[in-house]
């Protein structure tokens, strides 16, 4: 017995060890990720590519907030470092705001690739997980602030002491997105006049939003019928005020203005949605910034800019470093190598148009500016009679397919594509089958009135809440108490709500293909989704895989993104009739699969110590 008890103190000695080094490893990991451990050094002339003089101009993009796993709306960790890397591995360099006015105001070349990296919003999440890629690539950037967050008690956004430390590590200079970030002449989609929201409020309803409201500088404060609630001289002290706190907040907090000023929102015009109120802006954005960023969409600035309108791009959560590649190569025409990943899957691929990126079990197909990415699998050019498996994991706005017995100019071909959430089979250019994957689901249908009502008692409820909800003063129009009436239902006979696909809604489907002589078999996530279509192309050919944009998606933001992603997970071809050797199959195996969830399982334990610090 006592040798048995000494055994269990071994074992706890030896658990407690373990568990003190993994610790041990775990801080050293969190305290060189939370951290500033190098210096910043600037570009050096002679040992950067210079531009021809203010003929190159520079390229500025502006991520809206970081986060450690990414959410819809926050770059990831890994993402970022991605896209910055990939930048990176371009040559690109970051400029700071003087290189840009000395630019502007002496004719100063910058490098062949300038780039100013702007961050938003001021939240504390961006300044720890941003910083040690920007030590990494050695890139500083521009870390921008709402003057009203500057004496907010919520933790999530940079004090004032944090933003002046930020600056000291020398990787960060200071902008703002001005004093606050509210709206006004706001209509629901359904016409309903809500008035004025706090950023809040907004958040909370923002999903029975179009685009029929302005930002809080950027119009008069008009009524429900489009008639001004305010005159001239209102307006001006209304939009002057806004100004005089932010000076008022920024020279008490850190001793001066920021010189870079980012108008919320972009793409209004001159600065704003009305003439005279854009003379009030521009009055008081030339008096107190030495640039301002107007615009939104576009990367890339030339000499021809004015300092005043000066554009940025805004990367997304969703984007693959070879999207944000694509995009900065249709802006400003420069010298891209796009990313190609693991070059050992690379070679079974001819890349015809787009870009492709090889990730553990991922092919990456980004397309052309309003256009396609195409790959074709070298060796399956007399491919017939094929069993095909894959998850296709992109977003849903959008066009994923993959093409089987296709000739060399792919005007002979038998496709099954997935497109804005439709199933779709084709031949040759024509429609032979199509599926609305949210009926396929079995999703339920929402009827108009039923939507209507939803929001109405949504935006009563806010309203009646105000001011004590929020913890700010609210200028909400009322709203009336909806009725007690049940909405019809579709199956009642009213009009089905048809919603618009956001731009960033992620796609993932499994996807299951058998095609035997003229016979075509599709099972999406398990389930039949065509059976036995008959098709004509009954020739063996090639398996290509296609990613195209669709259109410009919906969504709450100025985003007009024009390039696509298409994902490929998992993806293995055989024979149908002989399953027992694959003729192509990407999946991880062996030690590259035991890797990929040693380190997955890693980073998910280390992003479970940061959270819970």
């Amino acid at each position: 017995m006592k040798g048995k008890h000494l055994s269990k103190n071994k074992k706890k000695i030896i658990r407690s060890i373990l568990e003190a080094a993994l610790l041990m490893i775990l801080a050293v990991v969190i305290i060189r990720a939370l951290f500033v451990m190098k210096s910043y050094e600037p570009y050096e002339e002679s040992k950067a590519e210079m531009g021809n003089g203010t003929k190159d101009g520079f390229t500025a993009i502006s991520y809206i907030a970081v986060d450690r796993e990414g959410t819809s709306g926050m770059i990831g960790v890994r993402r970022l470092k991605e896209q910055l890397k990939a930048l990176y591995d371009n040559g690109y360099v970051t400029i700071t705001q003087s290189d840009i006015l000395d630019y502007y105001k002496n004719g100063k070349a910058l490098p062949k690739k300038a780039l100013f990296l702007i961050f938003e919003d001021g939240r504390r999440d961006t300044a720890i997980f941003a910083q040690k890629i920007m030590e990494k690539y050695n890139f500083k950037g521009t870390m921008l602030s709402y003057a009203d967050r500057l004496g907010s008690r919520d933790s999530k956004f940079l004090t004032p002491k944090d933003l002046l430390n930020l600056k000291k590590s020398g990787y960060w200079e200071l902008g703002t997105n001005g004093y606050r970030l509210s709206y006004i002449n706001v209509f629901d989609r359904y016409q309903n006049f809500l008035g004025e929201l706090n950023s809040l409020e907004y958040v909370k309803l923002r999903k029975y939003l179009d685009r029929n409201y302005n930002q809080y500088l950027m119009d008069y404060i008009r009524d429900a019928y489009g008639i001004p609630k305010e005159s001239y001289e209102e307006m001006k002290d209304r939009i002057s005020e806004d100004y005089r706190l932010m000076q008022e907040v920024y020279t008490k907090e850190l001793g001066k203005v920021p010189d870079v000023y980012v108008l919320m929102h972009s793409n209004t015009g001159s600065f704003g949605n009305n003439d005279k109120v854009s003379e009030v802006n521009k009055e008081w954005i030339t008096g107190l910034f030495s640039m301002n960023f107007n615009r939104e969409g576009y990367s890339y600035n030339t000499a021809e800019s004015s300092l005043y309108d000066l554009t940025r791009m805004q990367p997304q959560p969703y984007w693959y470093p070879n999207h944000l590649l694509m995009r900065i190569k249709d802006d400003s025409k420069a010298d891209i190598k796009f990313v190609d990943g693991d070059v050992k899957r690379k070679i079974s691929w001819e890349t015809v148009k787009g870009a492709a990126e090889y990730k553990d079990s991922d092919i990456i197909l980004t397309s052309e500016s309003q256009g396609s990415g195409l790959l074709r699998l070298k060796d399956s050019g007399n491919y017939d009679n094929l069993d095909i498996s894959l998850l296709v994991t992109g977003n849903k706005l959008g066009s994923q397919a993959v093409y089987l017995r296709g000739d060399e100019k792919l005007t002979r071909y038998t496709a099954v594509r997935l497109q804005n959430n439709y199933f779709v089979i084709e031949e040759d250019g024509k429609e032979l089958y199509k599926l609305n994957l949210d009926e396929f689901d079995g999703k339920a249908v929402q009827s108009l009135e039923e939507n209507k009502q939803e929001a109405l008692w949504e935006e009563y409820e806010i309203y009646r809440d105000g001011s004590s909800s929020f913890r700010s003063k609210t200028y909400m129009e009322e709203q009336k108490k909806p009725g007690t009436g049940k909405a019809r239902s579709v199956s009642e006979g009213a009009k089905p709500y048809l919603s618009d696909i956001p731009i960033n809604e992620a796609g993932n489907r499994k996807i299951d293909v058998t095609l035997e002589g003229n016979n075509l078999t599709v099972k999406i996530d398990g389930k039949i989704a065509a059976d036995k279509i008959t098709v004509e192309n009954t020739r063996p050919g090639y398996v290509y895989l296609e990613s195209a944009w669709g259109e410009y998606g919906y969504s709450q933001r100025n985003i007009a993104d024009d390039v696509y992603d298409g994902v490929f997970r998992d993806f293995v071809i055989w024979d149908s009739q002989n399953k027992s050797t694959a003729f192509y199959d990407n999946r991880l195996k062996g030690m590259e699969k035991v890797q990929y969830t040693i380190k997955n399982k890693w980073n998910n334990l280390i992003n479970w110590f940061i959270k819970t610090l």
